[in-house]
C-alpha cells in the first residue's frame, strides 16, 4: 500500500475529469474505484467491523457508496440533481488558489474542526444555533477563534446555489472545497463521498473540549483522536496537515516564552530554532495578568494580533518536511513534536519522513476520505442551508 507512487494522484484526477466528461453528455456510469479501493476504504471497513456489534456501524462494501454509522452516502451524490455541483467547486477553487495559496491551508483546518466536533455537518460555519443569536457557537470556542476561510465558502456557496437553489449542502461543498484546494497545492487526490445535510446547531462546549489543543501532550492528542476512531498512525498521517499554511504565533508563546508556567522556552527546542521563532513571534502580553497569552487563555480575542509563521518547508508544497522537521526537533506547535515522545508514533514519523513522501500522501489521502464521513447527516436529517452562516428557521 505503501509503495504506491505520488502518481496515483494525476491518475485519479484524470478519472474524475473523464467522469466529468460523461456527466456533461448524461451517460454517467460506475466511477471506476475499484483499482484503489483497497487504499481508501478497507481501513475503515476493518474499524467499523470491529464496532459492529456494539453500534452496527458498517461500510458498503461497492467503490461508489459508503456508510458512516449507519449513514448514508454516495459517490457523485448530484449527479441528477445538481451535476455540475462539483465543477463549480472545482473550477472556483482553481480561481481563487491562483490568487491566494494560503487558502487550501485554511480550508483543510477549518474542515477538521468542523469534522471533530459532532462530525462533518457545517455547524462550525454557524453564526447562530437554532435560530439564536445568543447561543454561543463553535466559532467563538478559543480553539477557532482563527479560524478562516468561512467567506470562501459564502462565494462558493452562492455560484453553486445560482445553479442549483437548495439542493447541495453547506458541508458538501466544505468536503469538496478541502480535497480539491488540497490537490492543487500539489496534495493527493481522494475521493469525495457526498450526500451530507447541515446541522441546524452549533456546539460550542463540544468544540472547547474536543478539539486537540497545540500546547497538549501525546497522550491527550491520541486520546482525542482516538474518540473519534483514530488510532496512533491515522493520528500522525492527519497531524501531518501541519505541512503547508502558516501558524498564529498565539499557539507557540508558551513554548517560546512560558513553558508550563516556568517563564522559561521549552527547554528541548533547538536554540537556532527558538532564536528563529523569537525573531517572527515577539512576545505578547496579555494585559490582565502580565502573561504571555495562550491558546486556552478564553481572555484573548480576536483582535489579537498574530504573526505568521510558515514552516520551515523544503518549498515543494505538500510533502514530507513536517515530519522532517520533527525528526530535527523542529516542530513549531508542541503537539506535534510531542510525536516524538513514543516510540510507537516516532516510528510512524520516521517512516513518513523517508523518501519523496509516497507514503505519507498514500495514507494521508485514506484517511482524510475516514474523517470526511465522521458521523455525517444524512437523508431527512439535517436541512441544507441556503446561505451557510445561518440555519433554515423552522427545519
Amino acid at each position: 500500500m505503501r509503495g504506491l507512487s505520488i502518481g496515483v494522484a494525476s491518475v485519479l484526477l484524470t478519472i474524475a475529469v473523464v467522469i466529468s466528461l460523461k456527466r456533461s453528455i448524461n451517460e454517467v456510469k460506475v466511477p471506476s474505484w475499484d483499482g484503489f479501493h483497497n487504499i481508501y476504504l478497507d481501513n475503515i471497513e476493518e474499524d467499523q467491523e470491529e464496532e459492529e456489534n456494539d453500534e452496527e456501524a458498517t461500510t458498503t462494501t461497492t467503490t461508489t457508496t459508503i456508510t458512516s454509522r449507519g449513514n448514508y452516502l454516495d459517490y457523485d451524490f448530484y449527479r441528477n440533481t445538481c451535476p455540475q455541483a462539483e465543477t463549480i467547486v472545482r473550477s472556483k477553487m482553481a480561481e481563487i488558489v491562483s490568487r491566494h495559496n494560503d487558502v487550501p491551508a485554511a480550508l483543510l483546518r477549518l474542515f477538521f474542526h468542523d469534522c471533530f466536533v459532532k462530525g462533518c455537518d457545517a455547524s462550525v460555519i454557524l453564526t447562530d444555533s437554532k435560530g439564536e443569536r445568543s447561543n454561543f457557537t463553535e466559532r467563538q470556542a478559543v480553539p477557532n477563534r482563527t479560524l478562516k476561510g468561512f467567506d470562501i465558502i459564502d462565494l462558493i456557496k452562492e455560484e453553486v446555489e445560482k445553479a442549483c437553489p437548495g439542493v447541495v449542502s453547506c458541508a458538501d461543498i466544505l468536503a469538496l472545497a478541502t480535497r480539491d484546494g488540497i490537490l492543487l497545492v500539489g496534495g493527493p487526490f481522494y475521493p469525495v463521498f457526498t450526500g451530507r445535510r447541515d446541522s441546524i446547531q452549533s456546539y460550542f462546549n463540544e468544540a472547547v473540549a474536543e478539539i486537540p489543543n497545540p500546547d497538549g501532550n501525546l497522550s491527550e492528542t491520541l486520546f482525542l483522536f482516538g474518540l473519534k476512531g483514530f488510532d496512533e498512525r491515522e493520528t500522525v498521517s492527519l497531524l501531518g496537515a501541519h505541512n503547508i499554511g502558516k501558524i498564529s504565533c498565539e499557539f507557540i508563546q508558551n513554548r517560546l516564552y512560558n513553558f508550563l508556567g516556568t517563564g522559561q522556552p521549552d527547554p528541548s527546542v533547538p536554540l537556532d530554532f527558538l532564536n528563529e521563532m523569537r525573531i517572527n513571534c515577539q512576545e505578547i502580553r496579555d494585559s490582565s495578568n502580565g502573561m504571555s497569552p495562550t491558546a486556552t487563555n478564553p481572555s484573548i480575542s480576536e483582535s489579537t494580533v498574530f504573526q505568521g509563521l510558515t514552516s520551515i518547508s523544503s518549498g515543494a508544497g505538500f510533502d514530507n518536511h513536517f515530519y522532517q522537521n520533527l525528526i530535527r526537533g523542529r516542530g513549531l506547535l508542541f503537539s506535534d513534536q510531542q510525536l516524538m515522545a513514543d516510540e510507537k508514533t516516532a516510528r510512524y514519523v520516521r517512516d513518513y519522513a523517508f523518501g519523496n513522501g509516497s507514503a505519507f500522501r498514500t495514507d494521508f489521502a485514506r484517511d482524510m476520505v475516514k474523517i470526511s464521513v465522521l458521523d455525517v447527516l444524512t437523508g431527512f436529517q439535517g436541512q441544507v442551508r441556503t446561505n451557510c452562516s445561518l440555519p433554515l428557521y423552522g427545519s
